[in-house]
């Protein structure tokens, strides 16, 4: 069933809905929003990017085995990979899915390509959790930037048209590059090169209550800058403040690039209550000397884990994010070194080291 025959199958229960919000349902009465709601109601969850850069991976079904034998309860796809989407129907598993990049110019030139595009992938697939579409993976900055917002209000349109838009939020996710300032966190700003398209990128987002998706990385930010950041602060494990920014006290690194975010989203939207997505985090455990340990990697996810899922940041306390930890496997179709070390488990199915559950 097509997009356009999707729309007959939309149905209203009185006028009440639930709408998802950075991934905590928020109710909706008479077409009204209730942002503030989001911010301490529901739940969040710790899911996981599953890549598919190598030749010795698990075959689909038994992967998403793994997934749901772990407790691993979302993964986000960087892209439609429909074994995969066929492994995913009736798991449970909440599914982030991505476009391609290179997709993003066609996406944005009509309703009739974003309609192609969930007639394809989506639409398919009714037994699959989806709760997010990314239009476009790190391409602020760069020549995919113009494309972004086009892309979005055409997916929203053809989401809304096959009366999917109350299940599926639609974003795009960005890294670090996106901020011309980060410290303190209260200074958080977008750069100047690209401060037009996320100004206007964050507006369409927040109007939809639907979370911007970043990518924050301390690992990276440590190796960049060891003499200025200590590894107890990267890895959650400092005992005494680092960064004391007026009113808010980090003793971690992570903490702080999220508010950064949240800085530079006030910014455009005047308020603190922009919904946010932490679409990849992670160590490496190998490859990199003396950062890239099997230690370090444990320390950082699993600390992760129980910040997320137990706290917000400094800047807002209340606020519990959805994360989603890089990566699933590691793949050995990455440059040889760091990049083939990110795996929460190895291609065996072996975890590299404890961190999810199992049943």
């Amino acid at each position: 069933m097509g997009v356009g025959a999707a729309v007959t199958r939309r149905r209203r229960v009185g006028r009440r809905r639930q709408r998802r919000i950075g991934g905590v349902a928020e109710a909706e009465e008479d077409g009204k929003e209730r942002r503030g709601s989001w911010i301490s109601r529901g739940t969040c969850f710790v899911g996981v990017n599953y890549g598919t850069q190598g030749d010795n991976l698990p075959a689909p079904a038994d992967a998403v085995n793994l997934i749901k034998s772990s407790q691993i309860t979302a993964v986000r796809l960087y892209e439609p990979d429909l074994p995969i989407l066929d492994a995913l129907r009736g798991s449970g598993i909440t599914v982030s899915l991505g476009t391609k990049n290179e997709d993003l110019q066609n996406l944005a030139s009509s309703t009739a390509a974003t309609d192609g595009w969930l007639n394809t992938n989506v639409i398919p697939y009714q037994d699959v959790a989806f709760m997010y579409i990314t239009l476009g993976n790190e391409v602020v900055p760069g020549p995919f930037s113009q494309f972004v917002l086009p892309a979005m209000q055409n997916m929203k349109t053809s989401l809304d048209n096959a009366g999917l838009s109350a299940q599926i939020a639609v974003t795009t996710d960005v890294s670090m590059a996106v901020l011309g300032a980060s410290y303190p966190p209260s200074q958080g700003a977008f750069a100047d090169g690209v401060v037009d398209v996320m100004t206007d990128i964050t507006k369409f987002l927040y109007s939809n209550c639907a979370p911007l998706m970043v990518n924050a990385y301390p690992y990276m930010a440590l190796v960049s800058d060891p003499e200025h950041i200590s590894m107890p602060y990267a890895l959650f494990t400092s005992p005494d403040p680092v960064v004391v920014d007026g009113d808010w006290t980090y003793y971690n690194l992570y903490d702080a690039m999220i508010d950064s975010f949240v800085a530079a989203t006030a910014k455009v939207v005047g308020a603190d209550d922009m919904p946010l997505v932490v679409s990849e985090t992670g160590w490496p455990s190998a490859g990199n000397d003396p950062y890239t340990t099997i230690d370090n990697a444990q320390t950082y996810n699993n600390n992760l884990k129980n910040q997320v899922l137990s706290k917000g940041t400094p800047r807002r306390p209340n606020v519990l994010l959805n994360a989603f930890i890089f990566s699933l496997f590691n793949e050995d179709l990455k440059p040889a070194g760091v990049e083939q070390n990110w795996g929460n488990f190895y291609p065996s199915m072996q975890p590299v080291y404890p961190l999810w559950g199992s049943l």
